[in-house]
C-alpha cells in the first residue's frame, strides 16, 4: 500500500510521465475517498492534491479528465543497479596505453570561489 513519503511513478495512458512524493493522505468529505497531496518531482516543483479512492492510491487504474491514469509505488532495488547481473556491461581488456595522452586535463572549479567572485566582482582592467 502506498503511504506518506513514498515515491510514486505516475502513468498517463499506460506511459510513465513523472515521479512524485506522497506528502499527505487525508480523508475527503466523500465516504471512501481521500485527498492525496503529491510533490511533483520535476522542475519547477509543484504540489497537487488529487481526490482518489484507496484502491487508486494503491495502484488501480483510474480516469482523470477522460485519460487513464495509474500510480505505481517505487521500491528501492534489493541490489545496487551496478551489480545487477541482468544489465549488460562492456568488457574491458585492461588499461589503454594511449589513454593518458587522449585525456584532456580538466579544471576544478570551486563553487565557493564562484559565489565569492559573484558577490565581490573584481574590476575589469582590460
Amino acid at each position: 500500500m502506498t503511504t506518506i513519503n513514498d515515491i510514486v511513478l505516475i502513468h498517463l495512458e499506460d506511459s510513465p510521465v513523472s515521479f512524485a512524493r506522497v506528502e499527505s493522505i487525508l480523508p475527503d468529505h466523500k465516504k471512501d475517498w481521500y485527498q492525496i497531496k503529491l510533490l511533483m518531482l520535476q522542475i519547477p516543483l509543484q504540489v497537487v492534491t488529487w481526490i482518489l479512492k484507496d484502491e487508486y492510491i494503491s495502484g488501480d487504474d483510474f480516469f482523470m479528465n477522460g485519460k487513464k491514469m495509474r500510480l505505481e509505488r517505487v521500491k528501492c532495488p534489493d541490489t545496487p543497479l551496478e551489480t545487477d547481473p541482468s544489465v549488460p556491461r562492456p568488457k574491458t581488456t585492461g588499461p589503454d596505453p594511449d589513454a593518458s595522452s587522449k585525456q584532456s586535463q580538466g579544471k576544478i572549479i570551486s563553487f565557493a570561489d564562484l559565489k565569492n567572485n559573484k558577490n565581490n566582482p573584481e574590476p575589469d582592467i582590460g
